[in-house]
Formats: C-alpha cells, structure tokens, sequence
C-alpha cells in the first residue's frame, strides 16, 4: 500500500558564511536578469534568475550571487533557494538555505527540478547546468509514494544518481519514526538498486533485511501488502482479518483483495476496486463472500456454515462531462443475513449490523428539446432482509415536460391576466416490476411474474392573489393508465377465495379529479420594553381545501364487477394486481384543513450606540418552529362510514442554538369504536369526551460541541485547497474524508456527545405498544495523542442495553494504534489494529475509524 507524504532531511548542512564588508547588493527589490547565449560559455540557452531580497554581480570573476527567494532556470532546469551562487565561467550553480537567528532554524533550503521528475529538497548543492553533473547533501525526495532521505547525493552526465546512508518512509517527520535503511544505491529512470537493507523502528535496527534490492520504477502506481488486524470474536473465535494486498493498476484503476481468517473456521474475503477519470466520472465496487460457522462444534449448524455474499457499485458523472446527460449508479445486494453473520464486515457497527433493507438504484437522464422535456430510467431493487422478500424494477421510466403557460404569451404587454396565470404540465411513466423471495428470485418462472404499466398524467392548475391576502389554488389532475392484462374473478367455493384469470389485451382506466385551496397568514406580536426578551411573534398559517372525484366503481365506467363469495357480493376492480392500480372507488366530495402555527422570539443582545437609547441589536430565538393540524371531511363518505378522518398533528423545535432537537407527532380519533376495534359513526363528545390519542411519537437529538466540528470542516477546506494538483491517491483520500467526516477520529475535536431518545405510544381495545429507547455515542481527547470513543444505548422496555462499543486510538503520527472492545451481546469481541497512515490523515490529524478500502 503506498502513500504519499511530505518529508524533512535532518542531516547535517553547510551554512552560508556570512557576506564580507565590502559586498555590494543591489536596493531590496525583485531583481530579474538573463545571460545570452555567448561563444566563450558555450550556452545554447538562456540562463533566466531572479532574486527577491538583492543581486550582486562580480564583474572580474564572472560570478552572480543572488540573496532571497532566489530561482536560476536554464532549460528544464529549475532551481529555488534562499542564496544561490551562479558561476557562469564553471557553468556552476551552488545553493543553500539560511539559518535564522531568532529561531536557529535551517529555512530556505534548495529545491530543484529537471523535467518531469518529481522536485528534489536538499540542504546545499552544486551542480553543472551544462553537464547535468552535480553533489547533494541532506537530499531527500518523492519515490514511489514515499520519500527518500540521504545523507550524500552524486548525480553523473548520464542522468544515474548515487546516494550513500539513505532512509526511506511515508513518515513525513524530519526524524522519521520508521523506515528501510539502504546503506547506498544507484537510482535513474527505470529503477533503483541498492546495497545492504533493513528495517528500522525508532531508531531501533531490527532482524529484518536484505543484502541487495531492486524495485523498478514503472509510471504508474504500484502494489503492496495489506495488513491484517487481530483479535478474538466471541462466536467466531481467534481471528486475522484483512490480510490483502494492494495493486496500484493505473492512475485511473486500484484493486484491493483481503481474506479474513477465524479459529473456528469461518472465512471472509473480498475483492474492493476504484476508478476515476479526471473531469469525467468516478467510482468503485465492492464484491465480498462470507462463510460463517454457527454453534458448537460437531452441531448442524457448525457443520453447514451460512454462505453470505454482498455488492456494492457507485458510479457518479460529473455534469460537465455530457450536458444535458446524466449517469448514476448506488447497488447495494446480498443476502439477508450477510450484515448478520458478519457483524457488518467486522466493523461492529450498529446501523450496519441491525440494518433490515437493501436497496439500489442504476439510473440515466436526458434532457432535450431545449429543455422542454426530460426523460429519466432507472433499474432499481429493494431487498427486505428480515422478510427475505426483495422487490425489482426492471425498468421504470419517466417523460416529464416542463410546465407551459397555453394562454400566455412572451411578448406580452403589462400585467397578467387572470386566464393568463392558466399552467399545464404533462407526464408519463412507465414500469416493469416484480416483487417475490430470495429463493424464488432466480427460478424459471420468475419472470412471468412481472407486473408492467404506463400512466400519463396531466395537471392543469390556476393561482391567483385575492383581496390582497389571500392565495387561491385550483386544478385538474387527468390520470389515465395502460395495461396488457387484467383479471377477472369467478366463484369457488371449494377454497377460501375466489378464482382468478388473467385476461390478455390492452386495455385503459382513467379518472380525473378536481381541487381547490385557499389559504393566508395571520401574524400576532407582543413586544416587551423591559429585559433579555424584547418581542415574541406567532404566525398561524391556515389552508382551507376542496377536493371532488366521481364514484369510478360505478357500472358505467367498467372498471368494478362484481363476485359471488362464501361472504355474499364483493365488487373488485379489474385493474386490481395492475403495477399502477386502478381508479377510486367511491365518491368523494370533502373539505380538506391545515393550520401551521409558528413560535419565535427576538432577544436583546447589545444595546446599539450608534443609534437611539432605545434601539437594541437583537437575535431570533426558535421557540416552536413547526406545529400543524390537519384533517379531512368527506361530504359523501357511504353510511355507516365516518366522515371526519382523524386529526393528525406534528412539530419540531430545538433549544440551545439548535444543539437539542425536539420532534413529535400524533393521532387523535373525534370517534368512538366498537368491541372489535373499529371506528364507528358516533362522536366521543357524546360522552364527554373530545377526543382519543391513538398513536404518539417524540423523538430527540442532542449533539453538542458543533463549534469543533465546524473547525474541522474548515481544517478540511484548507487542505483541499493545498492539495490542489496533488497526487490522485491524495484526492482519492481527501475525497473520502470529506464524504463521511465521522468516520475519521478527529483529534482536533476535544470532546463530542451525542444522545438520541425515541419514545412512541400506540394504544388499543387490546393492548398498548410502548417503545422507549435511549442511544447515545462520543468521544473525548484523553491526552493529545488518547482518544477515546464509545457507542451505547438502553432499551427501557426490555430492560437492557444495546450494541456497546469502546474504541481506543493512539496517535503515532505515521501509524495508527487502535484497540476495539465489544463486551457484551452476540458480538462481543476485540481487536487491536496498527497501521501505516496515509499522509493526508497526518496532515488532518485524523484517523481511520475502519479499514481504508471498505467503503468508496
């Protein structure tokens, strides 16, 4: 696995003598200066230099000294120091930096770069811009996404460089804290040799080397072994996970393969690829196989272990790539039980462990006719894991046309007129569908189950201003559907239902409806002249409805028959098993209302003295942000059948500058029931009372310390900016980061707490189901380099907790130390992890929260 880092030599330099008295400099200013080419030098190009702080010129000896952010460019030569001597009689240029001496610290240090070989840092140098020959020492440079650091550095005529007491790390410390140490070598395009080589860890030479190396240098990445993880699994057994190896194919392609190893014979493996393509599109896909051995020993559950498998694809184009079209893909499948038996791919995740579907999506849009028209497909898939159903879209499409104005016209003249605001739309949709079981999914007859349809839709709608507050809606919604086949049902009393044909032939249902809405705003305000609380504001927002639709059962639509039952009559639509249904049945002629009501305050901060005694410069307080109202009336509900629907209402605010969030919602039923449960036609004032709570739900999320957390997302936008034109391993990684911050421990982020409580209420004739559950997660920063994360919850109504995770990370600046601890419940486990961190995790003083390929 390689990583890019960037790195400081900490050999010894030579240090510039200091200027004599009788130097000259030029005044402090950016100095630039060429030499021709000239017979006597033998030059065949010019030799450009520039100096920020002076320029002197020897005259006599030919000689150029240049002071300050000094740069030399002659060919594909480049070079940058803070002091470079330019003979031009030698053709020799020697660089060095400066040591401050407030800080005594080595800075400006020389930089050079020949064509398109990556720069090369260095304490001091000579070097032959005519022969190409130059010394080095304190060099150290990029290689093969590490760097190289040598103590002495020769390079000869024929573009071959010799070091002697070199290191290599993607440690980016001026010490590194580990490395391959190469006693010397020769390196040049195509590859490095060296001599005698071994491993050192802080400082310490271990038994581990080779007497010679060669390790070609192809223009592309390269490969290299993945480390395992290990640890004890308390269903599993002893383990070594993730043991892989890394194949860098291109800069456009990389594949990661890992295995993973349990005591009790389980085994995972997996197979992770990426690619980008710059400006075009980018993604990746995961393919992983499980076989996990459950129970004891010599049991049939131990004996046939459960094969899982799971797959991941995500493709996402840029939109400059092809304007006006779009390509996208989220897969997300496997069987049921792979999170499971997995514990999430050893992640021991909650979410991933008790997640209950799968779902994904492969879609493609196009847009044309100027933008008129946009068509969309897509193949999708919904997998229930519990139920082991899983439900296919194999395709749906969609023909969306932009909404025109008939009566309108754009060279119109002055102001609207009424019939002028008029708005038509149109739409289409199509979808081939099945929903069946994972082991009925592949079998023969799997696709003669496919339910397929087309609808077109279109609305035509009116909205007008009226008497100044008022806003008034109106429209017509046509609907009409296609199908290749409907039912017909015939008696069978010999079974519990019905017999049921399938009729092919084309065939059309429509329906059409009629609405209409008005609706305004009420505002009421309280000032205060005294105290913190200077206003608080109400605003009602109430919306009145009126929604019409013909009784589509009747007989003279043909839409409904009729059939004889154990039961008696039962009247079913034909379009009953269509992929879009059929149209209503029943009349409905009702009043639809909505009241919004919202809560907020003003509070005084600081008194303004720019202005009168009584002007105060104030901020909003959300005191309720959202509480709502809602119900029908249905005018021609059949009788014996209620006509108020129930009243639902909900709300949310949040308290301590939105830290702590507050979500409810609920049911209330204006109507009695009967000793089966069921709503009756007979009010509950009747008895005094008003209403009944059928269904309650209140929901809370407190997150505290944001303000950490926003300095982290801008910690992130810095590096990205200083990673502009890095490596494309860089960006991958940074890309990553930026995805999902949470999966990273941030030591920037002193502490962070996280509590969300559920609690939902659902009473019955029969019973009451009551849910009550608290989770909470966090971290705090122990010491600088100690971190310490936790994941818990409690279940109030089975008394006992959830998923419980403690995780301990150790910052070793190039490495990363972690210890995972999962002490109770089915998963309970441990691991410890030591891993090469990537040098954009150093540079974000981050660390990774699970293995670095396992998600894209």
């Amino acid at each position: 696995m390689l990583f890019s880092v960037q790195a400081y030599s900490q050999q010894p330099v030579l240090k510039p003598a200091p200027a004599k008295a009788d130097s000259v400099r030029s005044p402090s200013k950016t100095d630039t200066s060429a030499i021709k080419s000239a017979s006597s030098t033998g030059f065949t190009s010019n030799v450009k230099y520039t100096a920020e702080d002076s320029v002197k010129y020897d005259p006599v000896n030919n000689i150029v000294y240049l002071y300050g952010k000094a740069r030399i460019i002659y060919d594909d030569f480049e070079l940058d120091a803070a002091y470079i001597r330019l003979d031009q009689k030698k053709n020799l240029a020697f660089a060095k930096g400066y040591t401050n001496p407030k800080t005594n610290r080595y800075s400006g240090r020389p930089i050079f770069k020949q064509g398109s070989e990556p720069p090369i840092t260095t304490d001091s140098l000579v070097f032959n811009y005519k022969t190409k020959k130059g010394k080095s020492f304190g060099v150290f440079s990029d290689v093969e996404g590490g760097y190289l650091q040598a103590r002495q550095f020769k390079k000869n005529e024929y573009e071959e460089g010799f070091f002697k007491r070199g290191i290599y790390s993607t440690c980016n410390l001026p010490h590194p804290h580990f490395g391959i140490h190469i006693t010397r070598g020769i390196v040049n395009d195509k590859q490095i040799i060296t001599g005698p080589a071994y491993l050192v860890i802080e400082d310490v030479p271990l038994p581990l080397g080779v007497p010679f190396g060669f390790f070609p240098k192809p223009n592309r990445r390269s490969g290299g072994l993945l480390f395992p993880t290990f640890g004890e699994d308390r269903l599993r057994g002893f383990f070594m996970r993730d043991l892989g190896y890394y194949f860098g194919l291109s800069d456009y392609w990389d594949v990661a393969v890992r295995s993973s190893l349990y005591s009790r014979g389980s085994y995972e493996t997996s197979g992770q690829a990426r690619y980008k393509k710059n400006y075009r599109y980018d993604g990746g896909f995961n393919l992983r196989f499980a076989s996990t051995k459950n129970g004891v020993e010599g049991t049939p559950q131990f004996k046939n272990p459960s094969k899982d498998f799971n797959i991941t694809w995500n493709h996402s184009q840029r939109a400059e790539a092809n304007p006006g079209t779009t390509f996208s893909a989220s897969v997300n499948a496997g069987t049921g039980s792979y999170f499971r038996n997995t514990a999430a791919g050893g992640t021991y995740n909650l979410d991933a462990i008790t997640r209950n579907s799968l779902s994904s999506n492969i879609s493609y849009g196009k847009v044309f006719a100027n933008g008129l028209f946009n068509f969309t497909s897509s193949l999708s898939h919904r997998q229930e894991l519990e139920a082991g159903t899983v439900f296919l879209d194999l395709p749906t499409f969609s023909l969306n046309m932009t909404t025109i104005s008939p009566f309108d016209n754009k060279d119109r003249v002055g102001e609207q007129k009424w019939f002028q605001k008029i708005t038509m739309g149109y739409s289409l949709q199509g979808s081939n569908s099945i929903n069946t079981t994972e082991d009925q999914l592949f079998k023969g007859n799997t696709f003669q189950k496919f339910r397929s349809g087309l609808q077109h839709n279109i609305p035509i709608a009116l909205s007008l201003n009226l008497l100044k507050y008022f806003q008034f809606n109106s429209s017509v919604q046509y609907n009409e559907r296609w199908y290749l086949q409907t039912i017909r049902k015939t008696p069978d009393f010999f079974s519990t239902g019905p017999a049921i044909d399938t009729i092919s032939g084309f065939s059309r249902a429509y329906e059409y409806s009629l609405s209409s809405g008005l609706s305004t705003k009420f505002y009421g305000t309280k000032n205060f002249r005294r105290g913190k609380l200077q206003a608080i504001r109400h605003v009602v927002t109430p919306s009145l409805s009126f929604n019409y639709r013909p009784d589509f059962g009747q007989d003279r639509f043909g839409f409904y028959q009729d059939v004889l039952t154990t039961n008696g009559i039962s009247r079913y639509s034909i379009y009953e098993s269509g992929i879009y249904g059929g149209p209503g049945i029943g009349k409905s002629a009702g009043i639809g209302f909505n009241i919004d009501n919202t809560i907020e305050g003003k509070r005084r901060t600081k008194q303004d003295t720019s202005a009168t005694a009584n002007t105060a410069i104030s901020d909003k307080i959300p005191i309720l942000q959202n509480l709502s109202f809602s119900g029908f009336y249905n005018f021609a509900a059949p009788p014996l059948t209620p006509k108020l629907s129930t009243i639902n209402f909900s709300g949310r605010t949040a308290f301590f500058k939105q830290k702590l969030a507050l979500n409810f919602y609920g049911v209330f039923d204006t109507y009695k029931q009967d000793t089966l449960g069921r709503r009756t036609t007979e009010f509950l004032i009747k008895s005094g009372k008003l209403a009944r709570l059928t269904n309650f739900g209140l929901s809370t999320n407190f997150d505290f310390n944001s303000s950490a957390r926003k300095r982290r997302n801008e910690n992130l936008n810095q590096v990205g900016q200083t990673l502009q034109g890095a490596t494309p391993q860089q960006a991958q990684e940074l890309a990553m980061i930026s995805r999902d911050p949470n999966a990273f421990v941030d030591f920037n982020v002193p502490w962070n707490i996280n509590a969300q409580y559920n609690f939902s209420y659902s009473p019955s004739l029969f019973s009451t189901s009551i849910n009550n559950t608290l989770n909470f997660s966090g971290d705090f920063t122990v010491t600088p380099k100690w971190k310490l994360q936790y994941t818990s919850g409690y279940d109030f109504r089975q008394k006992k907790l959830s998923l419980t995770q403690f995780s301990i990370y150790r910052d070793l600046h190039c490495w990363d130390l972690s210890f995972r601890w999962v002490p109770i419940g089915r998963y309970r486990s441990y691991s410890v992890d030591l891993k090469v961190k990537a040098s954009v995790l150093q540079d974000l003083k981050l660390s990774r929260r699970r293995d670095y390929f396992n998600n894209f």
